[in-house]
């Protein structure tokens, strides 16, 4: 039998996931572009949120290296202000040279004690950016390290639409969203972010009702015992179900 569209992409909505929550964002601006409507829900829902910013953000523009990484780190503390982040960390690891090292995992691990979030959010191991993807890792593997955090891990979408399991209504919220987004003026003369977050945002309604404008994607990770990619994969035969059958 052929699976229905929604046996693989939510058709509804969910609640927001508890709280506290810690957000690993690559680079600064990242929190915002994938998942800034769920944080200013969060803040209006009284939700502790903690954002921990991995990289430096260095190759993200050009001219002086260290002028840069001070704009990017006034740019994302603004931002976080803004969406209601109760606390900011950033780690400054080489932007472009993410690597998982057992110094950044013990580093990762420890402000996951301290805060003891409930929900971990990291990019989609999908993504395209090597620092997204061996971000997603470095939260799994640190937060598997604790046996004494009860704790929800989710993965979100920055600039492609991955396998989701769970959707969350921004709509309420979207221009306050996209207002931040230009808050990281250093980065919207790189690329075209802000139509980029526009239209995974858009995307994300596709299964919604037609008064939506705005969603965001998400990944539950129910097994602690499987790997990202293990779980990941375990979606892909459920297209070709019934085919050729």
């Amino acid at each position: 039998m052929i699976l229905e569209e929604s046996s693989l992409l939510p058709y509804f909505t969910s609640e927001l996931p508890p709280g506290p929550w810690l957000v690993f964002a690559p680079h600064p601006d990242d929190e915002t572009f994938g998942m800034g409507g769920s944080l200013l829900l969060a803040g209006k829902s009284a939700i502790e949120t903690h954002v921990v910013f991995v990289t430096d953000g260095a190759q993200g523009g050009d001219g002086d290296r260290e002028e840069l990484i001070r704009r990017r780190v006034k740019e994302a503390k603004d931002a976080s202000s803004v969406l209601g982040v109760h606390s900011t960390h950033f780690f400054a690891e080489p932007d472009r040279e993410l690597a998982l090292t057992e110094g950044l995992l013990n580093k990762t691990a420890e402000i996951l004690r301290q805060i003891r979030p409930a929900s971990i959010f990291f990019p989609t191991p999908m993504e395209y950016h090597p620092d997204h993807r061996v971000t997603a890792e470095l939260a799994w593997q640190s937060a598997n390290r604790i046996d004494e955090i009860d704790f929800n891990c989710y993965s979100y979408e920055i600039s492609t639409l991955a396998p989701i399991n769970l959707l969350l209504d921004v709509t309420e919220v979207a221009e306050r969203k996209y207002e931040v987004v230009k808050m990281y003026a250093s980065q919207l003369t790189q690329a075209k972010y802000l139509a980029l977050v526009k239209a995974v945002d858009t995307a994300r309604t596709f299964s919604l009702p037609m008064d939506r404008m705005a969603a965001e994607g998400f990944f539950y990770y129910a097994d602690h015992s499987a790997t990202l990619q293990e779980q990941l994969l375990r979606c892909i035969p459920r297209y070709f179900q019934g085919i050729g059958n």
